[in-house]
């Protein structure tokens, strides 16, 4: 069955693309026509494309791993967060920061920075400074919580990306294919689909055409978060009916062993 259809895809407007001199010639093979100047995406291939993304999504969701998404223009930042968040993956809807997945290890520092701050918080330490030193340091762990407070989770490098407008987001991309971790993208006329692995080709400026998309992928993860949580509960359950065996205890056997030899006659000359 198919994550989403025709008429929803056609409803948000998911099938305006850009005006024509703004194409991406490698976006040709997604592209049905043109009307009064602008390209429209053969929404047929937005619907294939969709159910490959949010199955290859919804099997990385079941294994565990995370998915970052990533969209910083403003008609697709809030929805987007709200969505990242109602399945708990991070997400980045303020400015990228540069090297966030090639230079991995400061961003964590950045962010163990922030959980530093709160300790001193909650320890009594803030007495001591004067009110200046609050406040700047109450301004530095503001910022950080806007830029990164959304991917404190985030211990490790994601296993793949989310993106609106891979033209928009173009460094997320570089270093995401710089890492091989692979890219999922809404791509729009305007944009190379070259650099993205798994291309969703539709409209990516309006809120609607960006939310359904959306819903389907999420929906998916969904999907995969909840048949994880089954198998596990399966795997406890099927390992609390089998058979408790009890292991030696260590070194009752080698005690055995001394034993048997002390108390084995010996041998005459």
């Amino acid at each position: 069955m198919s994550r989403t259809n025709f008429d929803t895809l056609l409803e948000a407007g998911c099938h305006f693309g850009h005006l024509k001199r703004k194409w991406n010639p490698a976006m040709a093979p997604y592209i049905f026509m043109e009307r009064n100047g602008i390209h429209i995406l053969d929404l047929h291939k937005t619907v294939a494309k969709i159910d490959e993304a949010a199955d290859a999504l919804k099997q990385i969701a079941k294994s565990g791993k995370k998915v970052l998404f990533v969209a910083t223009k403003k008609q697709a930042k809030d929805i987007v967060a709200e969505k990242a968040a109602s399945i708990n993956m991070p997400y980045v809807i303020e400015r990228w920061p540069g090297g966030m997945l090639t230079n991995f290890p400061t961003i964590r520092k950045a962010v163990k920075k922030m959980a530093t701050i709160d300790k001193l918080t909650q320890d009594g330490t803030y007495a001591n400074l004067s009110k200046r030193e609050i406040l700047q340091i109450s301004r530095q762990r503001a910022k950080l919580e806007k830029n990164l407070g959304s991917i404190a989770d985030l211990t490790r490098l994601p296993s793949a990306l989310f993106v609106v407008d891979v033209m928009k987001e173009h460094i997320a991309v570089a270093e995401a294919n710089r890492l091989g971790i692979p890219v999922f993208g809404i791509v729009d006329t305007n944009s190379n689909p070259n650099d993205v692995d798994f291309v969703i080709p539709a409209n990516d400026d309006a809120t609607k055409s960006v939310e359904v998309i959306l819903d389907a992928c999420i929906a998916a993860m969904a999907e995969g978060i909840e048949e994880r949580k089954a198998e596990k509960v399966d795997v406890e359950a099927a390992g609390e009916e089998a058979p408790v065996k009890k292991a030696p205890r260590k070194g009752a056997s080698r005690a055995r062993a001394e034993k048997a030899e002390a108390e084995a006659p010996v041998a005459e000359d």
